[in-house]
């Protein structure tokens, strides 16, 4: 099974926490100018196992952002409806518009990673996925959309104490699913297959982010998320029209 890299050694909380703001602040700024602008647009994709600190990082990652220019979807078992079509065909309805930041919690991943652990999708339809999942990443990058794939990485410790914290705190409660328990039973199983997606479709790279603590997580996603908004190197849009009515 594959090994992930769970804490940063090394690191001064007090500073981290300090120049994360900034780097958030700046995210904000970009993220309105990227907006404004409307050529690029980002696909920030997150997976990971349960409690491994998601809406957090939503809430955190973009809290100067504009919200007219942000979306987020939460990704949960298919409808009926969703049944009836392709696994991408709900998935393709939620990708961003130029000029968009879209979050996905969880994503078309699901459709690999649960049916493969619990094996109620033939094997060999799971495996025409990985490259059908490939050439809609291809698409969404030739659209003008930068994809950043975090896969949200908790230890098994760490893990396990955040839901059961959702079982005694009450402002957590609403967190509480029983079928995480059976989850956590499989976690070998799923971060084998986690290791197996992430070589597989990695033609748009993976970023692993170190989740047991929280500030250590945002300081790495806000960096790679700042740098490629700077790369982008967004330009305010000119003046359309100077006539006025006076």
């Amino acid at each position: 099974m594959r090994q992930f890299v769970t804490e940063l050694e090394g690191l001064n909380r007090k500073q981290v926490k300090e120049q994360t703001e900034e780097m958030c602040r700046e995210i904000g700024q970009l993220q309105y100018k990227m907006m404004a602008e409307a050529k690029h647009s980002i696909l920030l994709i997150l997976q990971g196992p349960d409690a491994s600190g998601k809406d957090g990082l939503v809430r955190d990652l973009l809290e100067f952002c504009n919200p007219v220019g942000l979306s987020v979807y939460s990704f949960k078992k298919p409808t009926p409806v969703e049944y009836a079509h392709d696994f991408l065909w709900r998935v393709h309805q939620q990708v961003p518009a130029k000029g968009i930041l879209q979050v996905f919690n969880r994503s078309h991943y699901e459709d690999i990673l649960v049916p493969s652990v619990e094996g109620f999708i033939p094997p060999e339809v799971i495996e025409q996925r990985y490259g059908l999942i490939n050439d809609f990443e291809r698409l969404l990058k030739h659209n003008g959309t930068t994809i950043l794939k975090f896969f949200m990485n908790v230890s098994a410790e760490r893990q396990m104490e955040r839901l059961r914290e959702r079982t005694t705190d009450p402002e957590k409660h609403w967190k509480h699913n029983d079928g995480d328990w059976e989850t956590y039973k499989k976690r070998d199983l799923y971060m084998e297959k986690y290791g197996e997606i992430m070589d597989r479709c990695n033609d748009v790279p993976w970023h692993v982010i170190p989740c047991d603590r929280n500030w250590q997580k945002l300081f790495v996603a806000a960096g790679i998320l700042l740098k490629t908004l700077q790369e982008m190197d967004l330009q305010w849009p000119p003046l359309k029209s100077a006539v006025f009515n006076v």
